[in-house]
């Protein structure tokens, strides 16, 4: 499991000086500063020096930073790589990732800043594990509006359509240790379906869920979040298993359930993520 969260991923304009400003004190685990579907064509250079420019302020806190850049193949995609890889950022979002070669172009062009991929394409998730394997990756984000264009699939409640490329990107994430987060919900005001879907990412394994409203941070960050009676549970999982080792016995018992090292990793991790959701918290 991750320590840095990643619960709620919100996206903001790259071009919107007061949303960027707005988004200084959301309480968000991270940012994805847009200049690719958020910016209309004759605003995209303008984009790169306004968002470079907001950048330098400084003031996001703990807040994890990344910057969404145009596709190598636009007009803007080679400008904007360049410029984010000067930009104070943790890394460099690209969309629609195919291959992990096309990762390599990209890498040419931002100095090799950590990047991470838009995973929105048939094809790219049918290449999953390898991008997930590029050494200079931390991440996947689900674009799961793109892709729903692309499998030319309807949106239902359940996701039936979405859930194998879900679960299969989701898979190559975790076999090399990357973070994933969920797409969107399009919905910002329906809020329990947004809770729906939050919970449904969760019980898959995903890390957090991208954002496209503030309304939505709330509900993302609770339900991605540990619960106080998850922290209550870790917290006795250790020191059940604690004393059962002191005492020569390789498992314990709690509530009824055997607890072995492996769930006793995943308390401390559990813990652990807590505390650095606090540390965002306090700023």
């Amino acid at each position: 499991m991750l320590t840095r969260p990643f619960r709620s991923v919100l996206y903001i304009p790259g071009s919107k000086p007061r949303a960027i400003e707005k988004a200084r004190g959301l309480p968000v685990d991270a940012i994805i500063f847009d200049l690719e579907d958020a910016v209309s064509p004759e605003e995209k250079a303008a984009a790169r020096d306004t968002l470079a420019d907001e950048l330098a302020k400084g003031g996001f806190g703990s807040r994890f930073k990344l910057v969404r850049i145009n596709g190598l193949e636009t007009e803007w995609g080679a400008d904007d790589a360049r410029a984010a890889a000067t930009m104070q950022t943790d890394a460099v979002l690209v969309p629609k990732v195919e291959s992990a070669s096309y990762l390599s172009e990209v890498a040419a062009l931002t100095d090799e800043a950590r990047l991470w991929a838009m995973m929105e394409t048939p094809r790219g998730i049918l290449h999953a594990a390898s991008i997930a394997a590029y050494p200079l990756l931390d991440g996947f984000v689900m674009g799961t509006n793109d892709l729903a264009k692309e499998l030319r699939s309807r949106t239902t409640p359940d996701r039936l359509a979405m859930l194998p490329a879900l679960g299969h990107c989701l898979l190559a994430a975790r076999a090399e240790g990357i973070a994933i987060v969920d797409g969107v919900y399009n919905a910002f005001k329906d809020d329990e379906g947004l809770a729906a879907e939050c919970r449904q990412g969760r019980d898959m394994g995903f890390d957090g869920k991208t954002l496209i409203h503030p309304a939505q941070v709330a509900i993302a960050n609770a339900e991605f979040g540990p619960s106080e009676a998850d922290l209550d549970l870790a917290r006795r999982q250790i020191e059940a298993y604690e004393a059962a080792k002191a005492g020569g016995q390789g498992v314990a018992v709690v509530d009824g359930r055997i607890v072995e090292n492996l769930h006793v990793d995943t308390a401390r991790s559990l813990l652990a993520q807590a505390e650095a959701i606090e540390a965002i918290a306090k700023g």
